[in-house]
């Protein structure tokens, strides 16, 4: 449970990154994306997770060894 609190710790930490480092940026492209069609959203959104999953496989694995 540790771990995966530690987990949602980091990822909050980078997903508010940009909206601290880049307030104006931020609105700018939200702002814009409604514009992006839904096909391409689904499609960065399932990258993302399988990236996210090939990096917490090998994280593990690492840790196990």
């Amino acid at each position: 449970m540790t771990y995966f609190l530690s987990v949602i710790g980091l990822v909050l930490v980078i997903e508010g990154l940009p909206y601290f480092v880049f307030p104006e940026k931020m609105k700018q492209f939200m702002s814009r994306l409604p514009a992006i069609p839904t096909g391409s959203l689904r499609i960065f959104g399932i990258t993302a997770i399988i990236t996210g999953l090939v990096i917490l496989f090998i994280s593990r694995k690492m840790m196990s060894t």
